[in-house]
């Protein structure tokens, strides 16, 4: 379970299992309930299945693990989904098809905003795939964990990690690394980032730098239009009134 310390909008610092949170959470597939995995653009018959059955089987696994969020693309099967699963005892919960969401700002936004006004507070939601300048806008959505998995994933390929964009070396011979080196360098990017996210919420300054982490991509630029022009009541419901 999440112990919330403070806000900084939607956006969460906290404890989890002894870290402070948002941050990178290691884990290992013993420590995920079994589920039912499904693609992301399947009919709603099929992602209701894959719900139906992931819920079945987190039924006699420990819910000290974490249990993941199916649903495919439809809303409603992810609260379905995170419901049930809460309800049978679960507080940390994996986001089903992260990659499929970060290139679909508006079923991203759909989707997380609605989890995170429907499920517990201390519920944690942790994502397992995610590039660095969509980390300050997830982590003011309320998303609190993250893993190592993109940061070594895109070593193998070749490629360096920053907060702003990714850059294939090959074409940008900007080091000369070896593949541990540029392991290591993409995980130390991912952790700098978290800091900083980290930094801005106790300072009561994360808009700022989701407004210029946002300025890199156009997906992540759509986020946080579509966020500001759909989403004001979710973001005035943790604005202070002084």
């Amino acid at each position: 379970m999440l112990e919330i310390k403070m806000h900084d909008g939607p956006a969460r610092q906290g404890k989890h299992q002894g870290i402070e949170t948002p941050n990178i959470l290691k884990i290992n597939m013993e420590r995920l309930v079994p589920d039912e995995p499904m693609p992301y653009d399947v009919p709603h018959e099929l992602a209701e299945w894959s719900v139906q059955n992931t819920i079945h089987k987190a039924k006699h696994e420990d819910t000290d693990q974490m249990a993941v969020i199916h649903g495919s693309k439809y809303k409603d099967l992810r609260l379905e989904c995170a419901e049930a699963l809460e309800k049978i005892g679960y507080r940390l919960f994996l986001v089903a098809n992260p990659e499929e969401l970060l290139k679909r700002p508006r079923d991203l936004l759909e989707i997380i905003v609605s989890l995170r006004k429907a499920m517990n507070p201390n519920s944690a939601l942790y994502f397992s795939f995610v590039e660095l300048n969509f980390i300050p806008l997830l982590v003011y959505l309320g998303v609190d964990l993250f893993s190592q998995t993109g940061a070594d994933f895109y070593a193998q390929l070749g490629v360096i990690t920053t907060p702003h964009r990714n850059y294939d070396l090959k074409k940008y011979p900007l080091y000369d690394l070896t593949f541990e080196e540029l392991k290591q360098y993409n995980r130390n990017s991912l952790d700098f980032v978290l800091r900083e996210a980290r930094a801005h919420i106790q300072n009561g300054t994360l808009r700022n730098l989701v407004e210029e982490r946002c300025c890199s991509s156009p997906e992540t630029m759509s986020a946080l239009r579509i966020l500001d022009r759909d989403y004001q009541e979710f973001l005035d419901s943790y604005t202070p009134l002084y």
